[in-house]
């Protein structure tokens, strides 16, 4: 298969697999009395690379994996439970999310201007964020932070943007992810 990534990077650029056990995604949501946190895994993805630089890439997110780490007992089993409803990322129907880099921007030695689509229940928003990628011993290491608003991917549930009177039952749209990858060349 042909991504259209092909047609941004040149046919001297190099598909870097990103290793899905080596690699992180953490996320953390935030609510008017509190946090919580947790990972998600990774279904697949690459890098592209080019004379030792970042080009493009592409990344699947395995929803169903959401996990949450700063509960236990019947507290964590709901609350991911809830998060792989309907009332928020709807794992049964949209089971992996994606992003696409579209361009990536030499920012200094190791670091990059990332912009790309990020595709989350079938709804694509471009984002823009700062990431470091490091090239050392045929692998490639790329990590960056960045915050998503919920609630351009129609997840409603708990949302001051959309229901008025919740109080501190409100939780923040933004969530924010940490990611860390590891590609082997």
């Amino acid at each position: 298969m042909i991504s259209a990534l092909t047609f941004f990077v040149g046919i001297d650029a190099k598909d870097v697999k990103v290793d899905v056990d080596a690699s992180t995604v953490a996320w953390v949501g935030k609510k008017v009395t509190g946090q919580h946190n947790g990972v998600i895994g990774l279904k697949g993805g690459r890098l592209e690379m080019e004379d030792g630089k970042l080009v493009g890439g592409i990344f699947t997110i395995d929803m169903p994996t959401i996990e949450v780490q700063d509960l236990s007992g019947d507290s964590k089993g709901n609350l991911e439970g809830h998060l792989k409803s309907e009332d928020f990322f709807g794992v049964e129907k949209y089971p992996t999310a994606t992003f696409v880099i579209t361009k990536a921007v030499p920012q200094g030695p190791g670091k990059y201007k990332v912009v790309g689509n990020i595709t989350i229940k079938d709804t694509t928003e471009e984002i823009q964020f700062s990431a470091n990628v490091d090239e050392k011993d045929g692998k490639v290491m790329a990590s960056a932070e960045f915050t998503i608003d919920r609630s351009k991917f129609d997840i409603r549930y708990g949302s001051g943007s959309f229901f008025d009177d919740l109080g501190d039952k409100t939780i923040y749209d933004d969530f924010e992810l940490s990611i860390n990858l590891v590609a082997t060349m």
